[in-house]
């Protein structure tokens, strides 16, 4: 593959006429973008150009007599020539600015002293970080694995990066939501047929239609606003919490305050601050669905990538802004904060994408224009008449005028905005906050969901249903547990006792207990065990100060087990495990039976295995 070809790749051609292409110096850059737009729209063989800076992409609707084939030398002419100019310092001009080109050059070193005033923060450093190994990230940043970033080296990446924060959206004010009350035709109608009424003189119908206009807009208005305000109130909640290295120390820190280069120490149930290239892991899984969809955590590593275009759930030595940690250790080095991220990406682009109409808008929009046609006609025609007739242009004007409004359906608007208002009010009883009342509508017209995987209409949480304890079949149900005879108390089985004490002990879920309340963080089948534990009355921090936790050895792929390490008060060490059945099965010699410790026969192991494909089964 030579250069040009390297510039230019054809990704999405199978519509005739129609080709997305990846341009190398597209991606984050608005001065490559807008030349691609200007130039290629010059050209008669193509009839439409857009590309994207946030995506790196270009799509290009072209004649019959090309292909993709000879759209590509096309931008990569294009390409060259940007990169050309930048090469030496120069741009492109559009045509037009040759006349003005000496007076900025002249200009030039005034600008560049008043662009350090007015300008924003630079641009991030856009690297394949998973193709690097993890010493030449941290040498690109200045930072080590045990000394970090100094504090010098913080406030200027700070100074010249800015803050590790997410673009927000512009906030709708109250005039512009008060004003897109009467941004429709049937309200514009009523609004115009209310002052004409006021010239002729019929003021009682112009106070009634401005009623029921006005009524209308509260109505919307009023809905949308607290919307708007609940909406806005949910980005001033405080950000998570991190653990960064510094000059040498660990400290905690606010999210907002990471910075490129910074080591961020992870840990279970902590959540990734930035976009970061992995240092270190010790058996490090990460919680990726919120940006990829998939359920399931994902094992990272810390050693380079070959494949340069790979999805982000396959980048296994990098981790995201917004996953969380489940398990394991891991320390990385910030290589993206704020709207540079993949989470701020996707954000940027979702802030660019314009709103549809609805299916209702639609249908008063057609009803709108059904109604001006029809009056008009009607109207124009009885004022013709009458005149025809000898009557005075007056007073057919005003009988005009009341045919149009009475023709217009004042109740209609205020119907429809009630309605919706309703329905937006429902929404928010089931946690559903929705902005703009059109966008209920358009919910309640959808006929077909299309959905993949757990997590995506489920919370992505297990809980415990069965359990197979002391050779007995457990039911759980309601935080009780049942067997065929009847309710079971724990302390009165101990070997469900046991079970869940070992359960809670070979375990990385965290606890975290406020004001009576406890939330879980770690995977979702363990947090299931130690979430049945605390619901069956097990103290779940006690019993883990009681054997204190020295190791971990985790699962493998030549062992399909975990194991966890304690103190014992009076036997010195505990060993608890949890995994495969058969492969743990095939260590025991013994089991617990109606409290007693029994030996662990064949047709016992039969039993098991049999109850375990059942439940498989199930």
């Amino acid at each position: 593959m030579d250069r040009q070809d390297a510039m230019v790749q054809a990704i999405h051609t199978t519509v005739p006429g129609r080709a997305r292409f990846k341009v190398e110096g597209l991606y984050r850059s608005e001065p490559l973008k807008k030349l691609l737009e200007f130039r290629l729209a010059r050209n008669l063989e193509i009839s439409h150009v857009s590309a994207s800076a946030l995506t790196g992409t270009i799509l290009v609707c072209f004649n019959s007599g090309n292909t993709p084939q000879t759209i590509e030398p096309l931008i990569s002419r294009i390409v060259q020539e940007h990169q050309h100019h930048l090469h030496n310092g120069t741009l492109p001009a559009a045509p037009g600015q040759a006349a003005a080109t000496s007076v900025i050059r002249g200009l030039a070193p005034s600008l560049n002293t008043i662009k350090g005033y007015f300008s924003g923060p630079e641009d991030q450093p856009q690297e394949n970080w998973h193709l690097l190994e993890a010493e030449e990230v941290l040498t690109k940043f200045n930072t080590s694995p045990d000394a970090g970033l100094s504090a010098a080296a913080v406030q200027k990446n700070l100074d010249k990066f800015g803050s590790n924060v997410l673009p927000e959206s512009q906030p709708r004010s109250s005039w512009e939501i008060f004003y897109q009350q009467f941004n429709s035709l049937p309200v514009a109608l009523l609004g115009a047929a209310a002052g004409l009424s006021i010239v002729t003189g019929g003021l009682v119908d112009a106070v009634l239609i401005a009623g029921v206009v006005v009524a209308n807009a509260f109505i919307g208005y009023k809905t949308e606003s607290e919307a708007e305000k609940t909406i806005r109130s949910l980005q001033t909640i405080m950000q998570p919490m991190t653990l960064v290295i510094r000059d040498g120390k660990l400290r905690e820190l606010s999210s907002e305050e990471i910075t490129l280069g910074d080591l961020v120490v992870l840990r279970p149930g902590s959540y990734v601050p930035a976009d970061a290239r992995l240092v270190e892991a010790r058996h490090l899984s990460v919680d990726e669905s919120a940006l990829t969809g998939e359920s399931m955590p994902v094992v990272k590593t810390c050693g380079a990538l070959t494949e340069e275009n790979i999805p982000l759930g396959d980048r296994v030595n990098m981790v995201f802004m917004g996953t969380l940690v489940t398990g394991g250790e891991g320390l990385a080095v910030v290589v993206a904060i704020g709207s540079f991220s993949e989470i701020g990406l996707i954000q940027t682009l979702a802030g660019e994408a314009t709103t549809p109409e609805t299916p209702l808008e639609r249908q008063l929009g057609e009803v709108g224009d059904r109604l001006v046609l029809i009056c008009a006609g009607i109207c124009g025609g009885v004022f013709i008449l009458g005149l025809w007739r000898g009557l005075s242009w007056l007073e057919m004007l005003r009988n005009s005028i009341c045919l149009a409004a009475a023709a217009v359906p004042e109740g209609l608007p205020a119907a429809a905005t009630t309605t919706l208002a309703l329905g937006v009010r429902d929404m928010k009883r089931h946690h559903v906050l929705i902005r703009r009342l059109n966008a209920v509508e358009t919910l309640g017209a959808v006929e077909v969901v299309c959905l993949d995987k757990t997590g995506t209409i489920t919370h992505n949480q297990m809980s415990v249903v069965q359990i197979f304890a002391g050779m007995q079949v457990v039911k759980v149900a309601a935080s009780k547990f049942w067997s065929p005879q009847g309710s079971l108390s724990l302390t009165e089985h101990a070997e469900l006792e046991r079970l869940l004490e070992v359960s809670v002990l070979c375990n990385e879920t965290k606890v975290y207990c406020k004001e009576g309340q406890y939330s879980l963080r770690g995977t979702p089948t363990e947090s299931a065990m130690v979430d049945l534990a605390i619901k069956a009355g097990v103290d779940v921090k006690a019993l883990r100060r009681r054997y204190p936790l020295e190791k971990f050895n985790y699962r493998s792929e030549d062992r399909p087990f975990m194991g966890s390490f304690h103190e014992h008060p009076s036997k010195g060490q505990l060993l608890a495990i949890k995994g495969s059945p058969l492969e743990v099965l095939a260590m025991c010699d013994r089991h617990l039976r109606d409290g007693r410790k029994l030996r662990l026969k064949e047709e016992d192991r039969l039993e098991i295995e049999s109850q375990n494909a059942a439940m498989a089964g199930d």
